[in-house]
């Protein structure tokens, strides 16, 4: 099968532009072509400014965590898992969950097995990353997304898109750590483990991907309550506007 040349700049333009023209289809497949379309139309999709009016009390999240091979994308670490889970304002819809392990090209490090329980054997029958991601960006579709210590997510997520569609994340994201250091200034720690702890709630399958989405989403929605009472805070722009200043 012969590649498009660079210097078919219809094909390309078009690339650049967002279009997923037939010359696609015929380099990757229907399928991933199908795929790497859908994500790049859900990405034009996001930062509606209208969302920012949502009163907290409605809005819908999806609150995700990842597992990598390491901390160092731009040293070739790449995803393991992805899990999720969605939240409507205050509720956790159990029920509602989303994982996924995926293939990398980066051996799985023994310590990383040992921290997470993913082995190499696992990764070598796990989806593709495209199919993982797909399937993650569907469950998403224009929820907010909620992470702790969203650094990291988010630079791995622009990876994996970047690599599959060539598109960067353009959902917005709430980091459950810039709302721990708003809220309470005075911790000395806001890891995740010490958050949960002093909220009482039970650290249980930590470091796989969907457990820890299911305690993030429970951090959050704690969170909510708080703020509900301490802040005079009723929209996402309001939450926005508060933790640029904290």
């Amino acid at each position: 099968m012969k590649t498009p040349e660079r210097g078919n700049s219809g094909f390309w333009s078009l690339l650049r532009q967002g279009g997923m023209p037939s010359a696609i289809a015929s380099v990757m497949g229907g399928s991933s072509a199908q795929q790497m379309a859908f994500i790049r139309s859900l990405m034009r999709e996001q930062r509606r400014p209208e969302v920012l009016h949502t009163p907290l009390s409605e809005l819908e999240t999806v609150v995700f965590d990842l597992e990598t091979t390491g901390f160092n994308v731009q040293q070739g670490d790449e995803i393991l898992s992805i899990g999720a889970l969605r939240v409507k304002g205050g509720e956790i819809k159990e029920d509602e969950s989303f994982y996924s392990l995926v293939q990398c090209k980066r051996p799985v490090p023994s310590h990383i097995t040992g921290l997470t329980g993913i082995t190499q054997a696992m990764i070598n029958e796990a989806p593709p990353l495209m199919d993982g991601l797909h399937g993650f960006m569907n469950f998403v579709g224009g929820r907010v997304l909620v992470a702790h210590a969203s650094a990291h997510d988010k630079s791995f997520l622009n990876a994996a898109l970047w690599k599959t569609s060539k598109v960067n994340l353009s959902h917005r994201v709430i980091d459950t750590m810039m709302v721990a250091r708003w809220l309470e200034p005075q911790r000395a720690s806001f890891a995740l483990d010490d958050l949960l702890m002093a909220k009482n709630i039970p650290i249980e399958g930590r470091h796989h991907a969907l457990e820890d989405a299911k305690m993030t989403a429970k951090l959050w929605v704690m969170y909510l309550r708080d703020i509900s009472r301490r802040r005079q805070v009723e929209t996402l722009g309001d939450l926005y506007a508060y933790l640029s200043h904290a």
